[in-house]
Protein backbone atom coordinates (compact mmCIF):
# COMPACT_ATOMS: atom_id res chain seq x y z
CA UNK A 1 0.00 0.00 0.00
CA UNK A 2 3.13 2.60 1.21
CA UNK A 3 4.47 1.73 -2.32
CA UNK A 4 0.87 2.50 -4.37
CA UNK A 5 -0.17 5.60 -2.27
CA UNK A 6 3.73 6.91 -2.52
CA UNK A 7 3.60 6.62 -6.15
CA UNK A 8 -0.07 7.59 -6.33
CA UNK A 9 1.73 11.20 -5.16
CA UNK A 10 4.56 11.61 -7.01
CA UNK A 11 2.21 11.50 -9.95
CA UNK A 12 -0.11 14.07 -8.28
CA UNK A 13 3.23 16.08 -7.55
CA UNK A 14 4.35 15.73 -11.77
CA UNK A 15 0.76 16.79 -12.80
CA UNK A 16 1.29 20.26 -10.47
CA UNK A 17 -1.08 19.10 -8.07
CA UNK A 18 -0.18 19.12 -4.20
CA UNK A 19 -1.39 15.98 -2.44
CA UNK A 20 0.15 16.64 0.60
CA UNK A 21 -2.27 19.23 1.49
CA UNK A 22 -5.09 17.92 -0.61
CA UNK A 23 -5.94 14.60 1.82
CA UNK A 24 -6.85 13.68 5.51
CA UNK A 25 -6.72 10.44 7.04
CA UNK A 26 -7.47 10.71 10.85
CA UNK A 27 -4.06 8.81 11.79
CA UNK A 28 -1.28 9.99 9.26
CA UNK A 29 1.38 7.11 10.08
CA UNK A 30 1.31 5.17 7.02
CA UNK A 31 3.72 2.54 8.14
CA UNK A 32 1.57 0.88 11.14
CA UNK A 33 -0.60 -1.01 8.65
CA UNK A 34 -1.15 -4.62 10.31
CA UNK A 35 -1.02 -8.13 9.67
CA UNK A 36 -0.39 -9.66 5.97
CA UNK A 37 -3.18 -11.09 4.18
CA UNK A 38 -3.78 -12.10 0.41
CA UNK A 39 -4.82 -8.54 -0.98
CA UNK A 40 -3.85 -5.57 0.41
CA UNK A 41 -6.96 -3.54 -1.25
CA UNK A 42 -9.66 -3.48 -3.32
CA UNK A 43 -11.46 -0.33 -5.32
CA UNK A 44 -14.29 0.02 -7.14
CA UNK A 45 -15.44 3.17 -9.12
CA UNK A 46 -18.98 4.61 -8.17
CA UNK A 47 -21.89 6.72 -10.00
CA UNK A 48 -22.61 9.29 -7.20
CA UNK A 49 -19.59 9.56 -4.94
CA UNK A 50 -21.81 11.37 -2.32
CA UNK A 51 -24.07 9.09 -2.11
CA UNK A 52 -22.17 6.07 -2.00
CA UNK A 53 -19.46 7.71 0.76
CA UNK A 54 -23.17 7.52 2.53
CA UNK A 55 -23.96 4.06 2.11
CA UNK A 56 -20.52 2.58 2.56
CA UNK A 57 -20.15 5.04 5.55
CA UNK A 58 -23.31 3.73 7.09
CA UNK A 59 -23.00 0.39 6.56
CA UNK A 60 -19.50 -0.63 7.03
CA UNK A 61 -19.92 1.13 10.59
CA UNK A 62 -22.46 -1.37 11.38
CA UNK A 63 -19.11 -3.81 11.29
CA UNK A 64 -16.83 -1.79 12.99
CA UNK A 65 -14.99 -0.33 9.63
CA UNK A 66 -14.70 3.13 9.14
CA UNK A 67 -13.57 5.78 6.68
CA UNK A 68 -10.12 6.27 7.70
CA UNK A 69 -8.90 8.03 3.90
CA UNK A 70 -10.25 10.87 2.00
CA UNK A 71 -8.59 11.81 -1.19
CA UNK A 72 -10.50 15.15 -3.05
CA UNK A 73 -8.42 16.89 -5.40
CA UNK A 74 -10.37 19.93 -7.23
CA UNK A 75 -8.53 20.04 -10.57
CA UNK A 76 -9.86 21.07 -13.69
CA UNK A 77 -7.20 18.96 -15.54
CA UNK A 78 -7.17 15.42 -13.44
CA UNK A 79 -9.48 16.39 -10.47
CA UNK A 80 -8.93 12.81 -7.79
CA UNK A 81 -11.96 11.70 -5.16
CA UNK A 82 -11.43 8.96 -3.17
CA UNK A 83 -12.59 7.43 0.18
CA UNK A 84 -11.02 4.43 1.92
CA UNK A 85 -11.86 2.16 4.30
CA UNK A 86 -10.80 -0.06 6.82
CA UNK A 87 -9.82 -0.77 10.43
CA UNK A 88 -7.17 1.31 12.12
CA UNK A 89 -5.53 3.53 10.09
CA UNK A 90 -5.08 1.35 7.00
CA UNK A 91 -7.93 1.11 4.44
CA UNK A 92 -8.86 -1.84 2.37
CA UNK A 93 -11.88 -1.16 0.84
CA UNK A 94 -12.01 1.78 -1.62
CA UNK A 95 -14.49 3.56 -3.57
CA UNK A 96 -13.79 6.23 -6.37
CA UNK A 97 -15.25 9.00 -8.32
CA UNK A 98 -12.70 8.40 -11.15
CA UNK A 99 -12.77 6.23 -14.10
CA UNK A 100 -14.45 6.91 -17.58
CA UNK A 101 -17.58 7.62 -18.77
CA UNK A 102 -17.41 4.46 -20.79
CA UNK A 103 -16.70 2.06 -17.99
CA UNK A 104 -19.49 -0.53 -17.28
CA UNK A 105 -19.29 0.07 -13.00
CA UNK A 106 -21.05 -2.21 -11.31
CA UNK A 107 -21.81 -4.65 -14.13
CA UNK A 108 -18.33 -6.64 -13.70
CA UNK A 109 -19.63 -10.70 -14.25
CA UNK A 110 -19.08 -12.58 -11.06
CA UNK A 111 -17.42 -10.09 -8.77
CA UNK A 112 -17.98 -10.02 -5.63
CA UNK A 113 -16.25 -8.03 -2.47
CA UNK A 114 -16.76 -9.53 0.86
CA UNK A 115 -16.44 -7.78 4.19
CA UNK A 116 -15.53 -9.60 7.34
CA UNK A 117 -17.86 -9.32 10.26
CA UNK A 118 -17.45 -10.10 14.01
CA UNK A 119 -21.00 -12.22 14.65
CA UNK A 120 -24.03 -13.21 12.78
CA UNK A 121 -25.94 -10.23 14.71
CA UNK A 122 -23.35 -7.84 12.70
CA UNK A 123 -23.93 -9.34 9.18
CA UNK A 124 -27.82 -9.07 10.01
CA UNK A 125 -27.24 -5.44 11.09
CA UNK A 126 -25.19 -4.58 8.00
CA UNK A 127 -27.73 -6.13 5.61
CA UNK A 128 -30.35 -4.12 7.35
CA UNK A 129 -28.53 -1.06 6.76
CA UNK A 130 -27.48 -1.53 3.47
CA UNK A 131 -31.33 -2.11 2.59
CA UNK A 132 -32.08 1.07 4.38
CA UNK A 133 -29.31 3.31 2.54
CA UNK A 134 -31.44 1.81 -0.78
CA UNK A 135 -28.69 -1.18 -1.79
CA UNK A 136 -31.13 -4.39 -2.81
CA UNK A 137 -31.26 -7.85 -1.18
CA UNK A 138 -29.19 -10.48 -2.91
CA UNK A 139 -29.52 -12.80 -0.54
CA UNK A 140 -30.85 -12.91 3.07
CA UNK A 141 -28.86 -13.18 6.17
CA UNK A 142 -28.14 -16.82 7.34
CA UNK A 143 -26.27 -19.91 7.39
CA UNK A 144 -24.40 -20.63 4.52
CA UNK A 145 -23.33 -24.58 5.49
CA UNK A 146 -22.55 -25.57 1.93
CA UNK A 147 -19.64 -23.29 2.31
CA UNK A 148 -18.63 -24.33 5.64
CA UNK A 149 -20.44 -25.01 8.52
CA UNK A 150 -19.71 -22.02 10.56
CA UNK A 151 -20.66 -19.92 7.34
CA UNK A 152 -23.21 -17.13 8.00
CA UNK A 153 -23.58 -14.64 5.52
CA UNK A 154 -25.80 -11.63 3.83
CA UNK A 155 -25.72 -10.39 -0.01
CA UNK A 156 -26.45 -7.31 -1.27
CA UNK A 157 -26.41 -5.15 -4.54
CA UNK A 158 -25.36 -1.74 -3.71
CA UNK A 159 -27.06 1.46 -5.74
CA UNK A 160 -24.12 1.54 -7.89
CA UNK A 161 -25.14 -2.18 -8.93
CA UNK A 162 -21.61 -4.04 -7.48
CA UNK A 163 -22.31 -7.02 -5.07
CA UNK A 164 -21.26 -7.10 -1.74
CA UNK A 165 -21.31 -9.34 1.12
CA UNK A 166 -20.83 -9.44 5.11
CA UNK A 167 -19.67 -12.66 6.51
CA UNK A 168 -19.49 -14.01 9.88
CA UNK A 169 -16.92 -17.78 9.70
CA UNK A 170 -17.59 -18.73 13.13
CA UNK A 171 -21.56 -19.14 13.42
CA UNK A 172 -22.72 -21.69 15.45
CA UNK A 173 -26.41 -22.07 14.84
Amino acid sequence: MLKIFSRTLITLSVLGLNPISSYSMENTSLMKFGEKSMLDHFSLSVRNYEASLNFYDESLKTLGYKRVMTIDIKSPDHPVQCAGYGEGEKPSFWISAMGSDSEDIGRARGVHIAFTASSANDVNEWHKKCLEMGGTDNGAPGQRAEYHPGYYGAFIVDPNGWRIEAVFHGYRG
